[in-house]
């Protein structure tokens, strides 16, 4: 999740939405997707989450090319309700939040050049649509995405988004979930990494602690690098859960009064599946 302070590009809507204009992209852009799709499916076939890739086979995102957001909003709408929606770029907090309550996930249209195939500092169509889309078409997922949404609009009113964007990170960006006696990854910037794919789950460098959403909101997370914690999930049912019944005006105000903490910090009382050694270290800025 990302903030935009800049004006509304005068082609957008309202809501920031364009079109898509599927027909513009080159035969290279496609090219670039195809390529991309490739490396990073066989890289997640034994290490994404089941649900995961249902949803790559479900949406028939397998089909060569850039998806067509509109065939892909048909599909999408008639399993759980949801659509994408095509954005410029970053959008304003309330604006992307809005779009979520409503079931309408903002994918940007650009896709990266040949050249940045490893590391993109915005969001391209490839993380939004490969990353984010194929656990939309899971009903639980799918539910807590539009929870998020709504804890959105309502953190917004409480000067909390800070707060409210670590679970985003540590969630739908960088988590991992338990299948049995292994992990697996769900977050959509781990599963459009290649780099991050391996390391996220095989690296000794990270910590991986089990789920807690107090503790979670209190840590700060790297950005433009890979991260020094992850939480784990036990499924989906419970990250639903988690957010649906938590009042997050009192946790709010209770989180004001510790102290945020590092992205390597592990505490006494975390459940611990891996403690990590910290040798990725590059002196990145943490939020």
């Amino acid at each position: 999740m990302a903030s935009l302070t800049s004006p509304r590009p005068d082609h957008a809507a309202a809501d920031w939405s364009v079109a898509q204009d599927w027909a513009s992209y080159s035969a290279q852009d496609h090219a670039t997707w195809d390529r991309l799709f490739e490396r990073q499916t066989k890289m997640l076939r034994d290490r994404a989450a089941p649900e995961f890739l249902d949803g790559l086979d479900m949406l028939r995102l397998t089909k060569p090319g850039i998806p067509d957001f509109a065939e892909l909003s048909e599909r999408l709408m008639q399993r759980t309700g949801w659509q994408v929606v095509a954005v410029p770029g970053l959008v304003p907090d309330r604006v992307f939040f809005e779009h979520l309550a409503n079931r309408r996930f903002v994918a940007g249209r650009f896709i990266r050049s040949p050249d940045q195939s490893d590391y993109l500092a915005e969001p391209d169509v490839f993380h939004d649509v490969f990353g984010h889309v194929p656990l939309l078409a899971d009903p639980l997922f799918a539910d807590y995405m539009q929870a998020y949404g709504e804890g959105g609009l309502r953190a917004d009113g409480l000067g909390a988004i800070d707060r409210l964007a670590r679970l985003y990170w540590y969630t739908v960006e960088f988590g991992l979930i338990r299948r049995g006696g292994d992990m697996k990854l769900y977050g959509a910037g781990i599963l459009s990494s290649y780099g991050e794919s391996v390391f996220a789950l095989d690296d000794p460098s990270p910590n991986r602690i089990g789920f807690d959403l107090n503790r979670l909101m209190r840590t700060r997370y790297r950005i433009d690098d890979y991260q020094q914690s992850y939480f784990v999930i036990g499924s989906f049912e419970d990250l639903l859960r988690a957010t649906v019944e938590t009042d997050f005006a009192p946790l709010y105000r209770a989180l004001d009064g510790q102290e945020d903490l590092e992205p390597d910090a592990v505490l006494p009382e975390d459940r611990v599946y891996s403690r990590g050694t910290q040798d990725h270290v590059s002196g990145v800025e943490s939020k």
